[in-house]
């Protein structure tokens, strides 16, 4: 299969800005797979596609301000350090700017000092090893009092509410980039969700680079995911295999629910409680085995997100879909407006 069955165009005013307020007033655009239609509805109208006893699975990770701005030491020049995820040594992983004049053995200072960052290793693509220590502070501490919560760089409008990029349920730091399913959710939502019989369950994926990771090479095949770790909690397991033992669907708010569910589940089909790493990547082909329905943005073409999408769709289907979107005008990505495949 090739990237370019993929693709498609989208007009630039089409790619949201800013997150609407409140949360749940954003689109929702419903597609049924077994009739191949679908409908334009709001995401506050979600819990009347919900029904008693299905499960809502939830991803509670919460980014963390991974984006530092400082200068290199001694020569005073600017330095853009994005923090991907720690190593088991204590050490990061992290992509820099300039990526060329960066070297082994380069100190980067931000914060004026209070974080320093030691360059031990050229991983190639932009990537360093890097050491940091604070002045002062942890490590952790010293990041969040100076990082800044990274954007995608198709947002080009200042957020001035880094919570906006936040879900309303975040708990577990680790991401660089949101679960933007999770963005639509309010409290509220959630409540009247819950009321209805529905069962809400969080597991956590950490969101690195490699989702969002360009696909570089013709063949689908080829692409290679980079890991993601994730952990499904022993109650959260017990609650799905339950709900679908009696007959519940399980419903996964977003691609990152959809990937820590499907490499977690047995030949049984069951979930047992993990902590571990995961590069499934997900595409045409894939046997679901642990998600009947999927809440999810609208997605970047060529992307590994859109694939995923597909498999669980059809690859016609969902371009057909995309097509309409743009014509009803839609916003896209992650700011923008969601889908339910049921």
């Amino acid at each position: 299969m090739l990237v370019s069955e993929f693709d498609y165009d989208l007009p630039e005013e089409l790619i949201a800005q800013e997150p609407l307020s409140p949360r749940d007033h954003s689109r929702l655009m419903v597609l049924h797979r077994d009739t191949k239609t679908w409908e334009h509805r709001h995401f506050y109208d979600l819990p009347s596609y919900l029904a008693p006893g299905d499960v809502l699975v939830l991803n509670e990770t919460r980014v963390f301000p991974a984006r530092l701005l400082g200068k290199r030491a001694g020569t005073g020049g600017r330095v853009e350090l994005l923090l991907v995820h720690p190593l088991p040594d204590g050490r990061w992983e992290g992509l820099v700017r300039p990526s060329r004049r960066l070297r082994t053995g380069d100190r980067l200072e931000f914060g004026d000092g209070r974080l320093v960052a030691q360059v031990e290793d050229d991983c190639g693509e932009g990537r360093r090893v890097v050491s940091l220590t604070a002045d002062g502070k942890d490590v952790m501490a010293a990041i969040e009092a100076i990082g800044r919560v990274p954007v995608p760089p198709y947002i080009k409008k200042p957020l001035h509410d880094p919570g906006r990029y936040q879900t309303v349920y975040a708990r577990n730091t680790g991401s660089v980039a949101a679960p933007t399913a999770g963005l639509h959710f309010t409290p509220e939502l959630l409540q009247s969700i819950a009321q209805k019989g529905v069962h809400e369950v969080y597991i956590t994926l950490h969101v690195g680079i490699g989702t969002f990771r360009p696909v570089r090479v013709e063949n689908v095949e080829e692409h290679v995911m980079d890991e993601e770790f994730y952990e499904i909690p022993a109650k959260a397991a017990a609650e799905i295999n339950h709900a679908r033992s009696q007959g519940g669907r399980v419903v996964a708010v977003g691609t990152t629910v959809c990937r820590t569910l499907e490499s977690a589940v047995g030949a049984d089909g069951l979930l047992q409680r993990q902590s571990t790493s995961t590069d499934l990547f997900i595409r045409p082909g894939h046997q679901w085995r642990a998600v009947d329905a999927l809440i999810t943005n609208f997605h970047l073409p060529r992307s590994t997100l859109l694939m995923l999408v597909s498999s669980f769709a059809g690859r016609e289907f969902v371009m057909a879909a995309y097509r309409e979107a743009i014509e009803q005008r839609y916003r896209f990505y992650s700011f923008g407006d969601a889908m339910l495949i049921l």
